[in-house]
């Protein structure tokens, strides 16, 4: 059994790293900036999987009334917003800058379960809500890279990462399974933004992308395909949709841990300009993230 978790975790923590980095590599290097069509192929192809394990009898899939399905639809729309502005984002800033702006999202659900929802609030996690703000308010002024695009989608995908939590953890909205999750996500996702591949200009521009017939660009799409959640919302991929049959949830610490080993190896291997300032708001960040893996691993 614990060998089995440690093969499970290695796969997963290869399948984390390799798919930020192939992602930056092909948004950022490439400049393969049609968000569209990229993030389009990927819901694609974990709707795919998907159906094709429920037809399998890998999963589940239950059918839901009409009414769940339209009671879901509002966080379908926050998880396009996610992926599309992510997209946008991660194509400008740095992996660490990224992952520092994604956690702040966390600030806007401790905010909602303390003012609206009246939950008790342990200390440290209000401490940890604290580090993150800061170290992402922090970053805009102290960045030697900083490009205002980037942090205007990156702020709008924390927004709707913020918002999509909290609609996830709606008591109203609980009755669908991650699978029923995931599975409309993926539809809605690929209508959308099939329909807007055209009115952004995506849809005949990419003829015009340098690399389109590149064996290296077919190929990062390729391991790009084999993303995994994490746990966590960030830019979704299809095999989150695979892992999720085996573990449903991963461990924050074990999240961290992956998100310390892509942070670290992106700094080797992209452009990335670090000064002290910057520095030292990413490890704000990461102490924020680090308390708030103690406080819910206390809580629980």
């Amino acid at each position: 059994m614990c060998m089995k978790k440690c093969l499970v975790g290695l796969t997963f923590c290869t399948c984390y790293l390799a798919s930020y980095l192939t992602n930056k590599y092909v948004l950022s290097v490439l400049k393969f900036t049609y968000p569209t069509l990229f993030q389009g192929w990927q819901t694609l192809v974990g709707g795919l999987l998907l159906h094709v394990s429920w037809k399998l009898g890998w999963v589940e899939i239950n059918s839901r009334s009409r009414s769940d399905v339209l009671t879901w639809l509002p966080a379908s729309v926050l998880f396009v917003g996610i992926i599309y502005a992510g997209s946008r984002a991660l194509s400008r800033l740095a992996i660490p800058v990224f992952l520092t702006l994604h956690n702040a999202a966390e600030v806007i659900i401790c905010g909602h379960q303390k003012c609206f929802r009246k939950e008790k609030t342990s200390p440290p996690k209000i401490c940890s809500a604290l580090f993150l703000l800061a170290a992402a308010g922090c970053l805009p002024f102290n960045d030697s890279q900083f490009d205002p695009d980037g942090y205007f989608w990156a702020v709008i995908h924390l927004l709707c990462v913020g918002a999509y939590k909290i609609l996830q953890k709606s008591q109203k909205l609980n009755k669908l399974s991650d699978i029923d999750q995931q599975y409309l996500n993926y539809l809605f996702s690929v209508v959308l933004l099939a329909l807007a591949a055209h009115p952004t200009g995506d849809l005949f521009s990419v003829l015009d992308f340098p690399f389109l017939y590149f064996y290296r660009f077919h190929g990062s799409c390729c391991a790009r395909t084999s993303r995994s959640r994490g746990g966590q919302v960030r830019v979704e991929t299809p095999v989150k949709t695979v892992f999720i049959l085996h573990r449903k949830r991963s461990r924050k610490a074990d999240v961290l841990t992956y998100v310390v080993i892509t942070s670290g190896l992106s700094m080797l291997l992209f452009d990335t300009i670090l000064t002290r300032e910057t520095m030292g708001c990413l490890l704000l960040g990461g102490f924020g993230e680090a308390l708030l893996v103690f406080s819910e691993r206390k809580g629980s």
